[in-house]
């Protein structure tokens, strides 16, 4: 079958010099026998997956995952909290259930054999086809659990393979697992523009993450340890080749998220490159001009201070009535998120927070009062990979190997990632320390008050990092996922998340009188009032979506049981 690819066509054209433009074909001569003649034209074909997987802050009022990517978690306080999944799809549509992006990865990986270029090309760019296909099956099999491998292009005459029963996760995973390996050894060191193609570091970053989540699902929902042990070995092995490499470090937190070209910044590893008129976001703008969906009081207390401890234990902490009671003494890295020097409230501030609390992670001052600064028309670079993910992917890999058979967790393991976060320039906060499985700071062995008795104090510590480091990032909720903690997100079970910045109504005589505290005149704000909006953690089946039921038929129809997830 022709692959037609006129709409790459016009993508190539409109990045390539004239001189190559004039020696391009016309477009209706382009066809898959055609089109397979040089690497320029592979590169080209690889852009087609880029916005797939590096969407940044999306584009247009199109969302990427910053912000609010994710928002079924504890993070978030909304008015009307997301739901978790109640029904089971009748068919399938072009984000659910859908295989094109593994036949597009199939397809390139086939083409590519037949391109006159060198073999070490060749090898690169079947590197990178795998490793776009190791993408897809990853949030395939996060999304799903078991489903079917395809490694070839399917033809629409072989109903046997177009109507293959799903292959177990941990199969499909060990086939990713191949892919990345490969990857890993045959992507080039250096290709294309630098933080803005894939590169062996874009590889081993995202190979860091992939597997950390593999590694972690199977130990928690499958008590699969000799899985979570390879898988977690896997994400331990990338982050630390790629922090061996010395190529990245970390600087000013702020700057990795509002700034308007991140090229030469020594932490992103990929990026999104906006331009004014060309491609542009709104994130700057949603967080300067518009009313917002905040923080909660329970992300806000998760931040420790500046003496190391949690809040309830440090001696530092001033208590929570009033914003600047809350900001002081905390991790500096609060106020490279959050608004520090007010609340905005509706009924006196215009881009007023569900919570009172309000977020500025992603704003950029110099633009935000100009046109750009507004609307869709940001255009503040986006990272998509950054170094501060791996070192905080190493540390929680490393940790739950320990738990699985792996090495015990060391002070040298801790010293060379959660400290290096906890050294960038401007945070400073004293170093985690690890006593068997107990945490410590300045010596002093502690365990948080608040910890969920089920994680040791070690893990809740790093988990805790991870939460702050990447806080507003989209990494939340996947977490939630992969720990088997989606409990933390039922808004009756953990009411704090349902709270925001305690205030007194007569301190804000224009505060609409739609804000409810929890305390009738004074007390915490309460995002979300009406008990039918409450979001309920009730059955585990929601860890896996179902299978759409026009899939289940039409396999029926084709004499193939395709079985549905637990639950549904």
């Amino acid at each position: 079958m022709k692959l037609r690819i006129i709409a790459l066509a016009l993508g190539i054209f409109a990045l390539s010099s004239c001189e190559d433009f004039l020696e391009k074909p016309p477009l209706d001569s382009l066809t898959d026998e055609t089109y397979w003649s040089s690497e320029n034209n592979v590169r080209s074909f690889s852009w087609g997956f880029y916005t797939a997987y590096f969407s940044g802050y999306g584009s247009g009022f199109t969302w990427g995952k910053f912000f609010s990517g994710q928002t079924l978690n504890d993070d978030f306080a909304p008015t009307s909290p997301t739901q978790f999944r109640r029904t089971v799809p009748t068919a399938a549509t072009s984000s659910y259930w859908t295989f094109s992006y593994v036949r597009k990865a199939n397809i390139f990986l086939d083409r590519i054999q037949t391109v006159p270029m060198s073999d070490e090309a060749i090898l690169h760019w079947s590197g990178v086809a795998r490793f776009f296909r190791a993408l897809e099956y990853h949030e395939l099999v996060k999304q799903f659990g078991d489903v079917p491998w395809y490694d070839e292009e399917l033809s629409e005459t072989d109903p046997e393979a177009l109507y293959k029963p799903r292959d177990s996760r941990e199969f499909v995973m060990d086939r990713v697992l191949e892919d990345f390996e490969f990857a890993m050894k045959n992507v080039r060191v250096n290709d294309g523009n630098k933080g803005l193609s894939v590169n062996r570091a874009v590889v081993l970053a995202f190979m860091s993450r992939v597997f950390l989540y593999e590694g972690t699902w199977q130990k928690y929902h499958k008590g699969n340890s000799e899985k979570a042990k390879q898988y977690l070995e896997a994400s331990k092995k990338a982050s630390l080749e790629l922090m061996n490499t010395g190529g990245f470090s970390l600087g000013n937190y702020r700057e990795v998220f509002n700034s308007l070209n991140l090229a030469g910044n020594p932490e992103v590893i990929l990026y999104r490159h906006y331009e004014p008129g060309i491609l542009t976001h709104a994130l700057n703008s949603y967080n300067n001009l518009e009313p917002q969906t905040r923080v909660s009081k329970d992300a806000v207390e998760s931040y420790l201070l500046s003496d190391g401890l949690p809040i309830g234990l440090s001696s530092l902490y001033q208590g929570d009535r009033g914003i600047e009671n809350v900001m002081a003494n905390r991790d500096p890295r609060i106020v490279g998120t959050l608004v520090t020097d007010e609340l905005r409230l509706n009924g006196i501030a215009s881009n007023y927070s569900t919570t009172g609390y309000a977020t500025l992670k992603f704003l950029n001052e110099v633009i935000k009062n100009q046109p750009e600064g507004g609307s869709n028309l940001n255009y503040t670079d986006s990272p998509v990979m950054r170094f501060g993910e791996v070192l905080i992917n190493y540390a929680e890999a490393v940790a739950e190997l320990a738990t699985v058979g792996g090495p015990a967790l060391t002070q040298a393991d801790l010293d060379m990632s959660v400290n290096v976060l906890r050294d960038r320039p401007g945070v400073k906060l004293p170093h985690l320390e690890v006593v068997g499985e107990a945490s410590a700071v300045n010596g002093m062995v502690y365990d948080d008050p608040a910890r969920d008795q089920e994680v040791s104090p070690i893990i809740w510590e790093i988990r805790r990092e991870r939460r702050i480091e990447l806080m507003m990032e989209g990494f939340r909720t996947d977490d939630l996922m992969r720990w088997e903690k989606l409990e933390y997100s039922d808004t009756e079970a953990n009411s704090d998340i349902n709270r925001g910045a305690w205030i007194k109504k007569s301190d804000y005589p224009k505060l609409q009188s739609s804000v409810t505290l929890t305390d009738g005149e004074e007390g915490y704000i309460i995002p979300s009032t009406a008990a039918v909006s409450q979001r309920l953690f009730v059955d585990p089946k929601v860890y896996l979506d179902p299978v759409p039921l026009d899939q289940i038929t039409l396999y029926e129809q084709n004499g193939v049981t395709l079985t549905q997830n637990p639950g549904w």
